[in-house]
């Protein structure tokens, strides 16, 4: 949505959701550029079939690009591959559950035979530029590595007096994650943390989803309940962001979390788990509190160390957000994605 409100009256954008009625980021398009929801294309997902996917080609072949977004459009890539159409660039940004533990060969396979159809592959970090050279034999001048970013100058850290009366007054630490409630985060792992961590604070909860009646239940299980907040959704994760004073993330699978990018440039420590590229997003001040995905055990020691020790947290804090503002610029992703899309299209400039 942050590229199509950057590309702003430049293009009109069609978006089709291989989720049904999947379309709760509608929202957050502004109002002056052009989109439209058709319903009158063919499936886009399905068991393989020759006619389903010459009919996704003619569909395609009504517009100048087509941008498809990891797995669930596949069939889509599949349907160029077949039988041609526009210029398409594929996305991929990481795995869900059911590939966390490692990906699934047929898809694999899949991956390899269809990929050659698209005219760049775009993904964030570098753990999935070596699985698309080395896993789906992808050549690297097809394979464009470009990094998440967010508005950076909406993230504003505490600011000393801030830190010093939350410091002199005693507050309670809140220990705080935004995320979908979906199993790929493991949530009740962060709580069962949190319970074994000892931080006589509290835990927040930001997002909402499937999985959350699987994390009250963990909450009363570890006997934390009454200090574990589910507030749901919130739409601004950068007005919730500085209730922190540390940010954790339980994921058993992620690329380049944009959540940890927001903790970052908000002048936080985090405690996560090592995977996708997390250990090389965050500063060298915090890579002691970055532990195997595994040990819930070693994510609870980290959450305590960081809990008794506020002048850590905001040394830390404080190296995170000097490289959160060199690496993660909005500006820098959006300019990249400009040139890609303009390129593929063959008209420089297009997109402003």
């Amino acid at each position: 949505m942050r590229l199509m409100n950057a590309f702003g009256d430049r293009a009109r954008h069609s978006i089709i959701s291989t989720v049904p009625g999947a379309l709760g980021a509608r929202e957050a398009i502004d109002r002056g550029v052009a989109v439209d929801f058709p319903e009158d294309h063919p499936p886009v997902i399905g068991k393989p079939a020759i006619g389903r996917y010459r009919d996704l080609a003619r569909y395609m072949r009504g517009f100048d690009l087509v941008l498809t977004y990891n797995w669930g459009a596949m069939d889509a890539v599949g349907a160029r591959r077949l039988f041609g159409g526009p210029p398409l660039v594929h996305h991929e940004d990481g795995f869900n559950e059911d590939e966390a533990a490692g990906q699934k060969p047929v898809r694999v396979w899949f991956r390899r035979l269809m990929l050659g159809a698209a005219d760049a592959l775009v993904v964030p970090s570098h753990v999935l530029e070596r699985i698309a050279v080395t896993s789906w034999r992808q050549p690297r001048a097809r394979v464009h590595r470009i990094a998440n970013g967010i508005a950076l100058e909406r993230y504003h850290p505490r600011n000393a007096e801030e830190w010093t009366l939350k410091h002199v007054q005693g507050d309670e630490v809140i220990v705080g994650t935004i995320a979908g409630l979906r199993a790929v985060k493991n949530l009740p792992k962060l709580v069962r943390a949190f319970a074994d961590s000892g931080v006589s604070g509290r835990l927040r909860i930001i997002g909402e989803g499937p999985e959350r009646a699987a994390i009250e239940h963990e909450a009363e299980a570890a006997g934390v309940a009454d200090r574990v907040d589910l507030p749901g959704f919130n739409p601004d994760p950068a007005s919730v962001i500085k209730q922190f004073d540390i940010f954790a993330l339980s994921s058993d699978s992620e690329q380049q979390p944009i959540s940890l990018i927001e903790a970052m440039a908000a002048g936080l420590p985090a405690v996560a788990t090592d995977v996708g590229d997390v250990r090389e997003m965050v500063s060298t001040e915090n890579l002691p509190f970055i532990v195997p995905a595994a040990r819930g055990d070693l994510f609870a020691l980290a959450l305590a160390r960081l809990g008794c020790d506020a002048a850590l947290r905001r040394a830390i804090g404080t190296s995170n957000r000097r490289k959160a503002l060199q690496i993660f610029d909005e500006k820098q992703m959006i300019s990249r994605y400009r040139a890609l899309y303009a390129s593929a299209v063959g008209q420089r400039g297009v997109l402003g």
